[in-house]
């Protein structure tokens, strides 16, 4: 397998307060993890500043223009009492965005098979019109746009397996079923989105699991009913928003995954992507906040990435 990872300088330039969770030091954890000698054949790309009209794809103008009068010329701002911006946001946005859409490109092209985009801010809690949850525009969901409008993509698939519920790739394609949107996540639990009977226009799936749930429910929640879903949906793309929160160290949230259910996952879905895409599956950096949970889950998905 060829697998290709986007980051870039300036997401580490979006400045959060002292203490956040959210923080630039993720990227650092997963720079130095990826710098083992086994991680060599990686392809590494800058994530491009993406246009803004690429914001377009997913959300409103006028919620664009909200968010960029928003950012700070010092110091920083509150969009809400979890999300902040600083004078840097908006570049740290575009390049979120820029490498999510590059590595779509990419696999379309036949470039690498795979890729893994290591940005902040993440990306699944912003709704159309609104910005929450650590996130500002939704990386996922632009990317998915950009497939069915750039590569002709009939079908695209998310898979969301961050601790938190994705309640805004919920919501930009509650009625639209050319995008299958199915999601892990500890219920109940912030943002209160993603009860099993949310099922927009037959295209979302939820399987919402309990505090302490570990593996065993994982896995199962994905045999049973997540991968029937993209089985019987046979996308052409398939993105995971690639969130490392339920790993068991992590302070936000009360499941008990280990790294090595990620790499089980993954496996699953690469499996999936070899029957019905050509391999193409782009990951796209949601949460975990824990840095050693986070580095190796990270190591444990990339690698499983690279060998197919």
């Amino acid at each position: 397998m060829v697998t290709r990872i986007f980051t870039h300088s300036d997401c580490l330039e979006h400045d959060t307060p002292l203490g956040h969770p959210e923080r630039a030091d993720r990227l650092r954890a997963i720079e130095k993890v990826l710098s083992h000698d086994i991680f060599n054949p990686l392809e590494r790309f800058e994530a491009p500043l993406a246009d803004e009209d690429a914001i377009l794809l997913a959300h409103p103008p006028e919620y664009r223009q909200r968010v960029k009068q928003a950012i700070p010329a010092e110091g920083r701002a509150k969009i809400d009492e979890d999300t902040s911006v600083s004078p840097k946001s908006m570049d740290a946005a575009r390049r979120a965005i820029g490498g999510a859409t590059a590595a779509v490109d990419a696999v379309f092209n036949r470039e690498c098979d795979n890729a893994f985009v290591a940005t902040r801010p993440p990306g699944h809690h912003a709704e159309k019109n609104r910005a929450m949850g650590f996130c500002l525009f939704n990386n996922a969901a632009i990317a998915a746009r950009h497939a069915q409008q750039e590569h002709g993509a009939e079908r695209v698939a998310i898979i969301d397996w961050d601790v938190h519920h994705g309640n805004g790739t919920q919501d930009i394609f509650w009625d639209d079923p050319s995008v299958l949107y199915c999601s892990t996540h500890e219920m109940p639990l912030y943002p209160g989105t993603g009860a099993e009977s949310e099922t927009g226009a037959g295209n979302i799936c939820n399987v919402p699991l309990r505090r302490g749930d570990g593996g065993v429910a994982f896995r199962d929640a994905m045999d049973s009913v997540i991968l029937p879903r993209l089985v019987q949906f046979s996308p052409d793309l398939i993105i995971i928003s690639a969130g490392f929160d339920a790993h068991y160290r992590d302070p936000l949230a009360e499941l008990t995954f280990t790294e090595d259910d990620f790499s089980w996952a993954t496996a699953e879905l690469m499996d999936k992507a070899a029957r019905f895409c050509s391999n193409r599956i782009v990951s796209v950096l949601e949460g975990g906040y824990d840095l050693e949970g986070l580095a190796l889950s990270v190591a444990a998905h990339v690698g499983r990435l690279m060998k197919g």
